[in-house]
């Protein structure tokens, strides 16, 4: 069941990845959603206005539905009596990845000094990413609190469980998406192939941290047989990858995802070293071409072939996550089914602290949320509490807590036989390279 209102919802899209979720997050609104929101997207280049409003004014033509879109860089303008705020930014250049790895590497030949945590979520690398994103994400919340002060907020600012306590710290309800677990490298499409069976034939339970999830239960829709012995079978084996049986070994579950983000959270591995050169955001030659097909769809409309096939084409390379489908099941109190979401535990993993900011399948019935209540083995519930414990002191630090930063030094199972103190003083040296961003501690 859906509870229309009786004026447009605002939406306020804020974040250097907005672009990119753009061509799905209004297909999702208009012609799935149908709905005649006001949609504010935050932009500060002129040249990029042009080309955004362009192409949401076509889309929105063809889809007959009577929404607006205003592209601006007045952030008063995007955030005033917004009902949804939908951030997706992440100033984690890679630039900024390079100092840090530059910084964490040996300074002798046979020294390599701490290069297994130049991480981008977990780890002294995690850490710096969170902390850097503070001023970003703790500024916007400020900005809310002014102009929308009881919006909802859906997140995909990576990393997306710190970010997100970010936005709960700051008093806000907040959702969120992170790399979904169930795409890609090792995840649920890839393991349903592994038993011969399509993603749509099989129900799987999947819960854990962004991140961090695992698969728990996995059946046959038509016949209820049991999948998940099949593929810990495989696991076993070795069939699914080295760090997969590792897991497996260790916490009685199926990592689920790329398992590499994983081990960003966990000690380091000796046959493990993390991406040297990560991606982040769009690559020059993925934005261009995004523009051209924008500016087609603009010029010929959405309706005509060379506009429909653009368009067809910037939807085949959108990233897989859904916001605005998030955002209207909340905003307008759908009955709903959404899987991979971020958000604060309540009673969904009965293991955790209520306060802990997990990942799982998000189940809403006349805009309520119902708990799954689901129950992981006691060794990775045991490890889930250590890397939620982490993530929410990362977001407390960001916001000027020097007691969280130690305490974060000191308990996150990352830097497991690390000599502490030393840690924090790189930690400190970290901030002091980084201080025109991180201006909170």
């Amino acid at each position: 069941m859906t509870q229309r209102r009786n004026t447009p919802l605002k939406f306020a899209l804020i974040g250097q990845d907005i672009p990119t979720l753009l061509p799905g997050m209004l297909t999702d609104l208009l012609f799935v959603g149908k709905e005649a929101a006001r949609v504010f997207v935050e932009e500060k280049n002129s040249a990029m206005q042009q080309v955004l409003q362009g192409y949401g004014d076509a889309v929105i033509a063809h889809s007959g539905i009577p929404a607006v879109l205003t592209v601006t860089g007045n952030r008063a303008d995007v955030l005033r009596d917004a009902d949804c705020v939908i951030y997706a930014g992440d100033c984690m250049a890679a630039s900024r990845f390079r100092q840090d790895r530059e910084a964490l590497s040996g300074v002798e030949e046979d020294d390599p000094g701490l290069i297994d945590q130049a991480r981008v979520n977990g780890g002294i690398g995690g850490l710096m990413h969170a902390l850097r994103q503070g001023e970003t994400v703790l500024s916007l919340a400020e900005d809310m609190e002014k102009y929308c002060p009881g919006a909802l907020v859906v997140n995909l600012g990576q990393p997306v469980a710190r970010t997100t306590a970010m936005f709960l710290n700051a008093g806000f309800r907040c959702y969120g998406l992170g790399r979904t677990p169930l795409k890609g490298a090792n995840g649920l499409d890839m393991l349903c192939r592994k038993v011969h069976r399509k993603p749509e034939e099989a129900s799987a339970t999947i819960a854990g941290l962004p991140g961090f999830s695992f698969l728990l239960d996995m059946k046959d829709k038509t016949t209820g047989e049991d999948l998940l012995s099949v593929l810990k079978d495989l696991a076993e084996t070795g069939d699914l990858g080295r760090l997969t049986k590792r897991w497996m070994d260790w916490y009685g579950a199926l990592a689920v995802g790329d398992v590499t983000d994983h081990a960003e959270f966990l000690p380091a591995q000796e046959d493990f070293i993390p991406e040297e050169q990560p991606e982040f955001g769009e690559t020059v030659e993925r934005r261009k071409e995004r523009i051209l097909y924008m500016n087609t769809v603009s010029e010929k409309g959405a309706a005509e072939q060379e506009g429909m096939m653009a368009q067809w084409l910037l939807l085949s390379k959108a990233p897989p996550v859904r916001p605005m489908q998030l955002a209207l099941a909340l905003v307008n109190k759908s009955d709903a089914d959404i899987p991979a979401v971020t958000r604060r535990n309540g009673r969904e993993l009965p293991q955790l602290s209520p306060q802990a900011v997990i990942e799982s399948a998000l189940t809403l019935r006349g805009g309520g949320e119902v708990p799954h209540g689901i129950l992981m083995p006691d060794d990775l519930a045991d490890i889930c509490g250590e890397v939620d414990e982490v993530n929410r002191l990362a977001a407390l630090a960001a916001a000027g807590d020097r007691s969280a930063l130690r305490e974060y030094v000191d308990c996150d199972p990352a830097l497991a036989g690390l000599d502490r103190l030393y840690l924090q003083e790189m930690v400190d040296k970290l901030i002091e390279l980084h201080d025109d961003v991180i201006v909170r501690l």
